[in-house]
Formats: structure tokens, sequence, C-alpha cells
């Protein structure tokens, strides 16, 4: 299995704006239904350089990485060691997460295109083309692109 998810969103901001936005203020936007601690959620981010996590940090002390990043190159392209299951459970192995990409292009004046490609979900074993299936679905990077777009 070597399917790809690859969802994109238009919004009216610069690169660097839309980088900016998408990793540093991922808090913002990200939805707490989306993370572990869900309404008991203090913060959720993204360590901004190469071998940064990713994480969330909960109440008394919780801290969950679900992420590494694998290259930060502001404010073009960071990719990212996607270490959640498909059962939503962290993965410390790196070799069974699956990798995700997101890339900001200038479309003209003052907007960019941010393109997210999800691929590799092969890594995850079972329920891998259940989890790339509910990734593509209206619950998956289309709904995160769409709350990203909104925060905008």
């Amino acid at each position: 299995m070597s399917e790809v998810v690859q969802c994109s969103v238009s919004v009216p901001l610069s690169t660097s704006e839309a980088f900016h936005l998408f990793f540093e203020e991922l808090g913002r936007w990200w939805p707490r239904e989306y993370t572990w601690s869900q309404e008991a959620l203090q913060a959720i981010g993204i360590e901004p350089r190469e071998g940064g996590l990713c994480f969330e940090l909960g109440p008394y002390g919780f801290r969950c990485d679900w992420g590494r990043v694998l290259e930060w190159s502001p404010p073009d392209r960071v990719q990212l060691q996607w270490q959640i299951s498909f059962r939503r459970e962290p993965v410390p192995n790196p070799e069974k997460a699956s990798l995700v990409e997101i890339g900001f292009t200038p479309e003209g004046a003052g907007s960019s295109r941010v393109t997210v490609t999800h691929s590799h979900f092969e890594r995850h074993g079972a329920g891998a083309a259940e989890y790339q299936a509910a990734m593509a679905s209206e619950h998956g990077w289309p709904y995160l692109l769409k709350r990203f777009s909104t925060a905008v």
C-alpha cells in the first residue's frame, strides 16, 4: 500500500504568515477533540527545528509526544514523522510512523496555498487502509485544513 492523502487550502496570507499561524499558533486552530487531553488541553505545539518534537501538554504534568520534525524549512516546508496510530494512540517506534509534509506556496499578492501530504500509512500495520481513508475523509485532513483557514 502506498496511498497518499493530499489536501490543500488557499489562505489570504503570505507564506511566512501562513507558516507562522500553522506551526507557532497550532493551539489556536487545532481542534481540542483531536487531542488526548480534549477540554483539559493546556498546550499543543511543534518544536521549531529539525529533530524537534510534536507534543501535547495536559493537566498534572501530562505530556504526549506524537511526532518528530524531520525537516524544518521555513517558510516553505516541514516534514513530520506522524507517530499516531489508527487507534489514536502514540507510536513510539519511528519505523512505524507515517510521514506528513506541509508545504507553503505563494499564490499571488499576499496569498498562499497550504498543502498537506500524508504518506506511508503502511508503516502503521493493521488498519493502515482504514487510517488512510479516515485521514482522506471529511473528518481528517480536509477538516483540519478547514479549521486552519477559518483561523485566518
